[in-house]
């Protein structure tokens, strides 16, 4: 696989791997050594890194990658997050005070099995701590050895700013998509200015975009989707199959799947742009990475944009937005 470079030059391959869905948010959850199997083929197949996070699971999804990864160290990047007050087992709120980001890097490393981790992220911007406060933390644990590379999630462009003047950002990670398209406001061209690394999550719409979701759907208890009102909203959830007639009349002019046109075309915006599509099978796996190597000509994109239509509904709960710092 091809190679991208996200800000401060770390170089990853073109497609992620985002392993949350191994322990959270969408169950049924493999075998821990399915999920295992699933991690070490992608790195056979030459994807390079891996995202994870303390409050996946908690803890499982750390323990999971970092067993998987233990015996190619070498050749991946690992990407993983603090920011959460998880002192009981559970998520309590957001906490990014610097004695809680010092613990809680010592314990993804045990977790990881590793003697450094690749990119820190702050998964979310905590208002009770001066993000300069947050920036200065990593700072010094870099200064350490510990974390190689500052990351931030979800996070606004004025918070962006002034964290990257205390320690250069290489990546902000935060929803991208065809039907998530936000970002492209504010948030991109800040990045590209700062030169700053873009990495995607749900660049798929949690799974909207493959073409398997309609209105007859139902997921399963304790799927995250059972929250989003853009799934629980019939309403939304018709309008919102436009995009997916979209991408399937792109992909068979192309020979290509649904999702491998949606991940190309977030591909194709910018070249510091690297997705991290998350899957348990490794049939999708391959489809993913196979997206890579799908070219979508400026005549493509043209007709993406003048056809896609509104989106409709909010892409998450109320709960969860007041998480998000824009």
């Amino acid at each position: 696989m091809q190679k991208r470079t996200l800000g401060q030059d770390l170089e990853v391959s073109t497609l992620g791997l985002g392993c949350m869905g191994m322990s959270q948010s969408f169950p049924p959850f493999p075998d821990r050594n399915d999920s295992i199997a699933v991690i070490r083929a992608a790195v056979e197949r030459g994807v390079t890194l891996f995202d994870t996070a303390q409050v996946y699971g908690p803890f499982d999804n750390e323990e999971i990658v970092g067993e998987a990864l233990e015996p190619l160290r070498e050749q991946v990047v690992i990407a993983t997050k603090f920011g959460f007050e998880l002192s009981t087992g559970r998520s309590t709120g957001v906490d990014s005070r610097p004695e809680t980001i010092r613990s809680s890097v010592d314990d993804s490393l045990r977790r990881l099995r590793t003697d450094s981790i690749d990119l820190l992220y702050q998964h979310r911007v905590d208002p009770n701590v001066p993000i300069e406060e947050v920036a200065g933390t990593v700072k010094e644990l870099i200064d350490d050895g510990k974390v190689r590379h500052f990351g931030m999630s979800e996070a606004g462009v004025q918070n962006i700013r002034r964290a990257h003047a205390v320690q250069p950002v290489t990546a902000l990670q935060s929803e991208y998509s065809l039907w998530w398209r936000e970002p492209e406001e504010a948030i991109l061209p800040t990045l590209e200015e700062l030169g700053i690394g873009f990495v995607p999550f749900s660049p798929l719409g949690k799974g909207f975009l493959t073409g398997t979701i309609d209105t007859t759907t139902e997921f399963g208890e304790g799927d995250f989707r059972n929250t989003v009102p853009r799934f629980t909203e019939p309403e939304a959830l018709e309008a919102n199959l436009g995009f997916v007639d979209l991408v399937q009349t792109i992909a068979e002019r192309k020979g290509a799947t649904p999702a491998q046109v949606a991940l190309a075309w977030v591909l194709a915006q910018k070249p510091w742009i690297v997705p991290i599509p998350g899957t348990t099978k490794l049939h999708r796996l391959e489809e993913n990475i196979a997206a890579a190597d799908l070219e979508l000509t400026a005549d493509d994109l043209r007709e993406i944009d003048g056809a896609l239509p509104e989106a409709q509904g909010a892409r998450y709960s109320e709960a969860n937005q007041r998480m998000i710092d824009r």
